[in-house]
């Protein structure tokens, strides 16, 4: 169990440095777009063994397109995400989003029951994501909650890959699932890519950043997937929202993004709640 808690803290560590990288880039949507083609191939030849000893079934190749579109989506509002918005206000927010949504369609479509500490937990996200969105009513400044809203999005996307992704893992290796999600973000940031002018200028002074990027985002969420060997994923999961800390940070200190101590404080907000909710709730 403590290797596995190891590995979970690592993949949400090189989560948000991927997530620092990708925001710090010239045009996201042109980064992201490298960055999953440098993902392809660099894990191609793994891919390629892995894919030689899976048999895919009518169903589980339905899975995996269910999982391509997901990846592809959440790519797309992640670049529009961070077009808007800082790491620090919108990425507590995408992580947070997941954690909540789950245990809430739980007790309100299957009749779920959360204990006091699920609530406390649910709560203290909640808490989180209002005091980082700030939300006002005033009229000029209503576009404040353009990036939240976007965030918001992208952690819908996360919570429903998630649980595709889990479903697809009965079908193929978590590699090849890995290789499909990256040839759908390929084939979803094109078009934002191609009519952008901004590729060979994102190349010329990124490349290097952008290949680290093809190893770190995959390679986190396999090591979370990996992780899962070692625990029950309802105790690993929650603990993997540690990047979000991670990032905050980040944001704060690395970008010199505004709001550094109300946003840390409310991303320790929705890391507690999170993990409250995975272990007791």
């Amino acid at each position: 169990m403590g290797f596995g808690i190891l590995l979970v803290l690592s993949a949400g560590f090189l989560h948000s440095i991927w997530n620092l990288y990708t925001k710090r880039s010239i045009n996201k949507y042109v980064f992201l777009w490298y960055c999953q083609l440098a993902s392809i191939l660099i894990f191609l030849p793994w891919t390629i063994v892995e894919w030689g000893n899976t048999e895919l079934t009518s169903t589980g190749w339905w899975i995996i397109i269910a999982s391509m579109l997901l990846h592809g989506l959440y790519l797309v509002l992640l670049a529009a995400t961070y077009s808007i918005g800082d790491l620090s206000q919108v990425y507590p927010i995408m992580r947070g989003t997941g954690p909540l949504l789950v245990p809430l369609l739980g007790v309100t479509l299957l009749n779920e029951k959360l204990s006091v500490f699920g609530w406390i937990g649910v709560v203290s996200i909640v808490i989180g994501i209002a005091m980082l969105s700030n939300i006002s009513f005033k009229r000029n400044e209503t576009s404040t909650l353009k990036a939240p809203l976007l965030a918001l999005t992208v952690g819908i996307c996360i919570a429903s890959y998630i649980i595709v992704d889990k479903i697809a893992l009965e079908y193929a290796p978590a590699v090849v699932v890995n290789g499909a999600s990256n040839i759908a973000g390929v084939i979803a940031l094109s078009w934002f890519a191609f009519r952008s002018t901004g590729m060979q200028n994102e190349l010329k002074v990124n490349w290097k950043i952008i290949l680290l990027g093809g190893l770190i985002a995959p390679g986190g969420y396999l090591l979370f997937l990996f992780a899962l060997n070692y625990g029950p994923v309802a105790q690993l999961a929650p603990m993997r929202e540690i990047g979000t800390v991670f990032g905050t940070i980040m944001g704060i200190y690395i970008l010199r993004e505004k709001q550094g101590k109300r946003r840390l404080i409310t991303s320790i907000f929705i890391t507690a709640g999170v993990i409250v909710l995975g272990l007791w709730g």
